[in-house]
């Protein structure tokens, strides 16, 4: 199977001008309020792409799935390693036309990654012209990562989930274990929702973390290992955090992630932005 060509001949097919659109600005009150391209994972990129415009949102990190193509493990280890690099410059130009900062690429780097599958991924952040990279990961594959990342000087947000187990992110101390003697290039990604629902204190761990945070993920959870809901209706103190990032003048984007089930995800990932806006309106 050719999943390099065929896959991305059908994700480029729209024509991309030359000059990008004028910005789109989501910046409120000085917090930039961004999305994680996978709250649109019901739909292809162009597709996702134009929702973002509709809504009005102006930064994106872009999940992996929105570009990679479906395989088996192997299959998709050949097609990262192998893929022309040129195809993510288009994507890039796909952003800038839209009027979207694409800021962060989430790949994410695993034990079972060669290190030839690793290196390749900052070769596509690169090609893309960002300067962070977000990961689901394993904390003892930071040391594996960080050379990469010092090489490239790309920063690496390490993605926390709410389940704690061992060798995976969920806890404060294990973006300590993970950062313990590495560069300044091995950083945070903090899902504020999957902390909050592992019963730790985002609030907190932003206002003495803030200087390795390069991304937030916004969602609402309930403590305990409760469920995703709508923004409001859970334990997640979003606004706090939200006014911490205006207070403290932060200027990692707080990037709202669409996890609960609604009927339409335009709609619901609006309705996000919005419980965002009036959190910062104060």
């Amino acid at each position: 199977m050719d999943l390099t060509r065929r896959h991305f001949v059908a994700s480029t097919l729209a024509a991309v001008p030359l000059l990008g659109a004028a910005r789109i600005n989501s910046r409120i009150n000085g917090v930039t309020i961004g999305v994680q391209s996978y709250s649109f994972r019901d739909r292809p990129l162009d597709a996702a792409i134009a929702a973002m415009k509709e809504i009005g949102l102006g930064s994106v990190e872009m999940y992996s799935g929105h570009v990679e193509p479906k395989g088996t493990r192997e299959e998709l280890r050949k097609w990262r390693t192998s893929v022309d690099l040129s195809e993510f410059k288009k994507v890039r130009q796909k952003f800038d036309a839209a009027g979207i900062d694409l800021y962060a690429y989430n790949y994410s780097f695993r034990e079972d990654f060669t290190d030839e599958e690793i290196d390749r991924g900052f070769q596509m952040a690169k090609a893309m012209g960002v300067k962070v990279i977000t990961a689901s990961s394993n904390v003892t594959t930071a040391k594996r990562i960080d050379p990469f990342a010092k090489k490239h000087k790309i920063r690496v947000g390490m993605h926390n989930h709410s389940n704690i187990k061992p060798n995976e992110f969920a806890t404060p101390q294990n973006f300590a274990d993970a950062m313990a003697g590495m560069s300044e290039y091995i950083c945070v990604n903090l899902d504020i929702g999957h902390f909050t629902a592992a019963n730790f204190d985002p609030v907190d761990y932003l206002d003495k973390n803030a200087g390795r945070i390069v991304t937030l993920h916004i969602k609402d959870r309930k403590k305990n290992q409760g469920p995703n809901l709508p923004f409001g209706e859970g334990d997640t103190p979003i606004k706090q955090v939200l006014q911490l990032m205006k207070k403290k003048k932060l200027t990692m984007p707080a990037n709202i992630e669409y996890e609960y089930k609604g009927a339409d995800t335009v709609a619901e990932v609006r309705k996000c932005f919005e419980y965002c806006k009036q959190a910062l309106s104060s």
